[in-house]
């Protein structure tokens, strides 16, 4: 059965059609994680992608060939990507090289775009770095904050457009502890930004559950919509704006 965001109930849809949107999920997770998200995209007429990879079985280099797999099924339709944490990641890696001509909007949800400190606390020691990879996979290591990470290796500014939400609740008991500075218990909010980005927002959501969260969610719209981040949402606010159908085609890219 389908889950649907409990105020969607109570509008109705539109029949005008938007854009496509490509969902990338988390570490260790499927395409349930993101199916709230896609459910309210759906009802604001977005066509979306939302498909499980194999995030735990490979490393960053051979998972980024998924997110071209998920893009291709958006066709020439204008193209945007929304993802969770490693999910940026893998975004970055596919455009590194080249862009799409139909790319648009690209929203991340706390992506460790400069590491997490988790992940180099787990690797100091070779009990606790095998324990990580077999629970997470060779992906893991790969999410640190040293110079041997992905994150290092990858353009130190993105050149297309990007927003980001981070998180503020640290429900994380290590991350509380190793991480300074605000964060979202796995990626501290200074990790999220990267040069290039046209906007950055901070909610108050954990890392876990960020893409489940109304404000970060109507901030999605927003930054799907208009290619900026409203920074005046409040929790009523989203809801009124989650519950009111869109109906105009979104503004593309110059």
């Amino acid at each position: 059965m389908r889950i649907l965001f409990p105020l969607l109930l109570i509008a109705s849809a539109s029949t005008a059609r938007a854009d496509c949107v490509v969902l990338l999920h988390g570490l260790a997770r499927t395409e349930t994680s993101m199916i709230v998200l896609q459910e309210v995209l759906e009802f604001h007429n977005f066509r979306v992608v939302n498909e499980t990879y194999p995030s735990q079985d490979a490393p960053v280099s051979a998972l980024a060939d998924y997110v071209g797999r998920s893009a291709a099924q958006c066709g020439s339709e204008p193209m945007h990507f929304v993802t969770h944490s490693l999910g940026g990641i893998l975004v970055r890696a596919w455009l590194a090289d080249s862009h799409p001509a139909n790319l648009g909007h690209v929203v991340m949800m706390a992506p460790p775009n400069h590491g997490s400190e988790i992940v180099d606390t787990f690797a100091e020691t070779e009990i606790t770095r095998r324990a990580m990879i077999w629970l997470n996979g060779p992906a893991v290591p790969q999410l640190g904050t040293g110079q041997d990470s992905v994150a290092s290796q990858l353009p130190a500014a993105v050149n297309f457009d990007l927003g980001v939400i981070a998180g503020d609740i640290p429900i994380n008991p290590v991350g509380a502890i190793v991480i300074d500075g605000p964060s979202d218990g796995t990626v501290s909010v200074a990790s999220t930004r990267i040069d290039g980005m046209n906007d950055h927002i901070v909610v108050n959501a954990s890392h876990t559950l960020i893409m489940n969260n109304p404000v970060a969610i109507a901030e999605v719209l927003e930054y799907l919509r208009n290619g900026v981040f409203d920074h005046g949402i409040t929790l009523i606010s989203a809801f009124r704006k989650l519950s009111t159908p869109w109906t105009v085609t979104p503004r593309q890219r110059p």
